[in-house]
């Protein structure tokens, strides 16, 4: 520190201690300001109720989704905010006459808000679980009664608050569970529906349809080879009763070679039959160029010339009898051979309807073969729809279950519930207003405006001080300085007028502390 910074600390400290009596008359104005301010302010009362929460004592899977995934402090604070209601702070109003003079001049919504925002506190301690509710107010036994309304309030309202929100949470999860239900129940009908209608074309009936499609062309392929055998075998017969029908029948009055000759006959003309028959079967299978076609092609034609018979197979000579004429007599065997044909044709017909229906059950197979990926595709999209709305289903059936029994357990008060761990106490002292903190603000006051007076006074003095002073304002040096030499008179005046000064600071400094004490003692200053 330098020399001029020491000289203006002690220019400061001369200062206050030729103004100490304005110092000591501002800090003992400032102190029975304070003290006055103290008495005039009306004693606030402040009581506070400690409130627990505590989570059901249930197995944890049977508790709601609610109680898992909510805090305490979301809880607090919905809690809080019922609470803090106009209607449940008018309600304590007028049930403990709060606020008497102020609702004559002020509404009561005005008067909620006063009391909400400066009377009312509710706050979670640091532990997490507990609550702490506090209400202040002018009438000790009133803030008691309030503190204690408020703390049971918390209490009704959670009560209130889980059941309705269980009710709520239960009849919302009902009626949605019943929508989707319903949902559900329309969307199987739609899938029955859909799947009666288009019962074998579904993709479960391919393999099974595909089966039948093979067996069902199997037996077209059978049906059509019997056919093809009875045709022969017809055309067999028909070209026997044609070669019979062109050969006269031996009487009984032509014995001996007439016999032989027509036995002869007969037997060439069933190798011609027969070569016929196998020249038809294989011109089915080659052409007329193959060597086995043209051999018997040639052994017909000598069979022919050999027999007489026409090449168209009538079986009869120029010269030999009319057939149908009176003359031709009955033959069994040709009978027989009709008979055979008859029963060959409606063996044809009876493949041919049986083929015809065959046809129609192939195609209708093809079809449904066919249809079979459209409806896999349409299937598809209506079995995704009904699983998405049949988890959903399950999820709410689920949930369902989950607040039954949350509800079950609000009813039984078995769920999470708030519980008074310390009710509110008889407030002995006054929350407001702090003693200390007034004295100590009246005397800094005080204090501050002494130093002020004492700065302002040295500031509009025209004296000098010292002599530095003297040198700056005159310029020249200063060789010495001569104290002030004071007469009898003038120096028993001064003592008499600082004695006085100093006795009526004492005097007021004794007065302003035996009032404090007597304050103190008769309880209007608490410190």
């Amino acid at each position: 520190m330098n020399l001029d910074q020491r000289q203006h600390i002690k220019k400061y400290l001369d200062i206050l201690l030729r103004r100490k009596r304005i110092l000591i008359a501002c800090l003992l104005l400032g102190t029975a300001i304070g003290i006055g301010h103290y008495l005039t302010k009306p004693k606030v009362y402040k009581s506070t109720a400690l409130i627990k929460y505590e989570r059901q004592s249930v197995n944890p899977s049977a508790m709601s989704p609610d109680d898992i995934r909510t805090s305490t402090r979301d809880v607090v604070e919905t809690i809080s905010q019922q609470i803090m209601s106009r209607s449940s702070l008018e309600n304590i109003i007028k049930e403990f006459g709060l606020y008497t003079n102020l609702q004559k001049s002020l509404p009561m919504e005005d008067i909620v808000d006063m009391m909400r925002q400066n009377h009312i506190e509710s706050q979670l301690m640091q532990r997490g679980d507990v609550i702490e509710v506090s209400y202040k107010g002018t009438d000790q036994n009133k803030v008691v009664q309030v503190t204690n309304a408020l703390a049971a309030n918390f209490i009704e309202e959670n009560l209130r608050f889980r059941q309705d929100r269980a009710s709520r949470t239960s009849t919302y999860i009902r009626d949605e569970l019943n929508m989707i239900k319903e949902a559900l129940d329309k969307k199987e009908l739609i899938m029955r529906d859909y799947k009666l209608k288009y019962y074998n074309e579904m993709p479960d009936q391919l393999t099974n349809n595909m089966n039948r499609l093979i067996a069902l062309q199997q037996q077209y392929q059978n049906n059509q080879t019997s056919s093809n055998e009875l045709e022969q075998t017809r055309l067999m017969v028909q070209e026997q009763v044609s070669i019979r029908q062109g050969t006269p029948v031996p009487s009984a009055s032509r014995p001996g070679q007439g016999g032989a000759d027509a036995s002869s006959m007969s037997g060439g003309i069933n190798d011609l039959y027969q070569a016929r028959a196998q020249l038809k079967s294989l011109q089915t299978r080659y052409t007329e160029k193959h060597p086995e076609i043209k051999r018997l092609t040639k052994i017909i034609s000598d069979l022919e010339q050999q027999y007489g018979v026409a090449e168209g197979g009538d079986g009869k000579e120029s010269t030999g009898p009319v057939p149908g004429s009176t003359s031709q007599q009955f033959d069994p065997q040709t009978q027989g051979l009709r008979n055979q044909i008859k029963e060959i044709e409606n063996n044809l017909a009876r493949l041919r309807e049986e083929r015809e229906g065959l046809v129609k059950q192939i195609q209708v197979y093809e079809q449904w073969i066919a249809a079979t990926p459209i409806r896999e595709a349409e299937w598809a999209a209506l079995t995704r729809d009904y699983d998405q709305l049949n988890l959903h289903y399950e999820r709410l059936v689920t949930e369902s279950l989950q607040a039954d029994s949350a509800q079950s357990l609000e009813n039984q008060l078995q769920g999470s519930q708030f519980k008074i761990i310390d009710s509110a106490h008889f407030p002995e002292k006054p929350f407001a207003p702090d003693f200390r903190k007034i004295i100590a603000l009246a005397i800094g006051l005080g204090l501050s405006l002494g130093g002020a007076i004492a700065l302002s006074l040295e500031l509009l003095s025209t004296s000098l001080k010292d002599p530095n002073e003297l040198e700056k304002f005159l310029s020249i040096p200063v060789v010495c300085a001569v104290p002030l030499i004071r007469t009898k008179n003038e120096i028993a005046k001064a003592k008499l007028l600082h004695g006085a000064l100093d006795l009526t600071l004492l005097l007021s400094a004794a007065a302003i502390l035996g009032m404090a004490i007597y304050l103190w003692k008769q309880g209007m200053i608490i410190i």
